[in-house]
């Protein structure tokens, strides 16, 4: 049962009059708030569900004569700030709790009046998974992962439907920071700490004193860093989140879908006036969130954090464990390539990098023989044909260990790829889809073995790229391995690791995609072709794929 107890906080006022000549000390208006009213709406509740749906939502609304402005205390520790009385609190201890909350109104000269009630909410959300990754089960710091491309970023809050934006509402698509962007002001000074205390979550930020400013917080202009203290614990509570992100298609590879809020006007380094955090993805060592920017809806900021202090050697997450095996070709059968495994691109046009071959499914291009599968690039008149396969429509996937044990062709201007492209590409263009070049090699710069990813902000000329050099790539087959999780995604030759990139939401590397093979000719990347070039193969001994 609600109980509702109305305090009026009695106000001695004590004027000094001072006899000074010229002088007066004058007094506004004392007004006291008065006929104080609270109505608190708890979601989802029926008579079936009468203490909510278990999202532990409840919507307050207050008024009151004569009162500026209001502030909710909860018996949980938490103080939030409502200039206009109405608040939606979600209350996240799971179970059915009884909470005590104060409302209190306040009017000119800081007189105050408060009403005491009491709310009896159910919630069902638990993130426990989060509380260690955070926390790491005691006390974990955080800081700015300052050397990654995107770590501070901004994008459009907006519904999937909507036609323009909706399809980026999950990555920083408008602004993204270059790594080090910001050394020049205080936002790297930042150390986030959470940590559990008696099973309570709390977080302290200590930024040496000074804040960096969204401009529309300080009247307009650029970001810029400020005094403020912002020492002190406060506590960290763990929602559902109900974001447009949570409503897209592929909703489970672009958000964890957990709020989590800091009581007291607490943020993660960053003043956007909000804090309330959605994370999209965490790990021991690596954390992205997503806040929506107070004031402006449509904007929502990017934050990536990782435990590494500033200079320390960075460790990469481990890789996920992919073992069993679910796609495979051993190309032991002589002949055509198997259809039910591959397709083929056919045709020329240069395929967008300007290249110089026909791709055809001819056997003189492609045909499994001895127990290799041999893509020929050849020269026949003046120009060039080969093959390019793919497992289109036939497998795609999400994750994985991908080894292909190859021979790569020989030559001046030969250029093949072990690749793969997003399924989504006719209507999500490239780079958009994302790529992952597994392997690529340019016989102009011969046993140079070269990783890459596209994405938008990083593609073409200006794609994430590592590479690596190898002896006798087209006389000898190596392994070309790539470990692809929700963390990380990781190059190898012969075990080798010689790329390592760090996945996350912001990025087009979280749902399915289909794998290529080919040999290009010439083009902005293959250079060059030998007018002596005749014809050279890609030997595949197998492909395959393990999750």
């Amino acid at each position: 049962m609600k109980k509702i107890i109305i305090n009026i906080v009695s106000v001695l006022v004590l004027l000094l009059m001072v006899n000074c000549q010229d002088e007066n000390l004058v007094f506004g208006s004392l007004d006291t708030p008065t006929d104080l009213k609270v109505t608190a709406e708890i979601i989802g509740k029926s008579a079936a569900l009468p203490n909510g749906d278990g999202s532990g939502k409840v919507r307050f609304s207050s008024t009151a004569k004569n009162a500026i402005s209001f502030k909710y205390v909860f018996s949980d520790g938490i103080t939030k700030n409502a200039p206009s009385g109405v608040l939606e609190n979600s209350f996240a201890t799971p179970g059915v709790n009884t909470y005590t909350v104060t409302v209190i109104a306040s009017g000119a000269g800081g007189i105050a009046t408060n009403v005491t009630l009491e709310i009896t909410v159910f919630s069902d959300f638990k993130d426990e998974g989060a509380v260690q990754f955070l926390t790491g089960g005691s006390s974990r710091k955080w800081y700015w992962a300052q050397r990654e491309p995107g770590h501070l970023g901004v994008g459009p809050n907006v519904a999937w439907s909507d036609p323009t934006f909706g399809t980026k509402n999950y990555f920083p698509d408008f602004y993204a920071a270059v790594a080090n962007e910001k050394s020049a002001t205080c936002l790297y000074n930042s150390v986030m700490t959470f940590s559990l205390v008696a099973q309570q979550m709390r977080f302290e930020l200590d930024n040496k004193g000074q804040t960096f400013y969204n401009g529309a917080f300080k009247g307009g202009g650029d970001d810029a860093c400020y005094d403020l203290n912002t020492s002190g614990s406060k506590i960290v509570t763990l929602s559902k989140s109900e974001s447009f992100i949570t409503k897209n298609p592929d909703s489970a590879t672009q958000t964890r879908g957990t709020i989590v809020n800091i009581a007291d006007g607490g943020f993660m380094g960053y003043f956007v006036g909000t804090s309330s955090y959605e994370i999209l993805s965490i790990t021991d060592n690596r954390m992205v969130v997503r806040v929506i920017q107070s004031g402006n809806p449509f904007l929502a900021w990017y934050h990536t954090f990782t435990t590494s202090p500033p200079g320390a050697a960075v460790t990469p997450p481990l890789t996920a464990n992919y073992t069993v095996l679910k796609f495979s070709d051993e190309f032991n059968t002589d002949g055509a390539p198997d259809p039910a495994k591959w397709g083929y691109d056919l045709g020329a046009g240069g395929w967008g990098n300007n290249e110089s071959q026909t791709y055809t499914s001819a056997a003189d291009n492609v045909i499994v023989q001895g127990g290799n599968l041999k893509i020929t690039a050849k020269k026949v008149g003046t120009g060039y044909t080969s093959a390019r396969l793919k497992t289109e429509n036939k497998y795609e996937f999400t994750y994985g260990r991908i080894e292909v044990r190859a021979k790569l062709p020989a030559g001046a201007g030969t250029w093949p790829a072990i690749w793969s492209l997003g399924q989504d590409y006719a209507t999500n263009t490239w780079p958009k889809c994302g790529e992952i070049d597994f392997m690529e090699h340019r016989g102009n710069d011969p046993n140079v073995i070269h990783g890459s990813l596209h994405y938008p902000g990083n593609f073409g000329g200006n794609a994430n790229t590592a590479k690596t050099t190898i002896a006798n790539a087209s006389s000898e087959f190596h392994i070309y391995k790539t470990v692809w999780s929700p963390a990380l995604i990781q190059f190898y030759v012969d075990d080798v690791l010689f790329h390592s990139f760090t996945n996350s939401a912001t990025v087009p590397f979280n749902s399915d995609f289909f794998l290529i093979l080919n040999v290009a000719m010439g083009g902005s990347f293959g250079g060059a072709i030998d007018p002596a070039f005749s014809q050279s193969a890609m030997e595949i001994d197998y492909v395959r794929v393990y999750q």
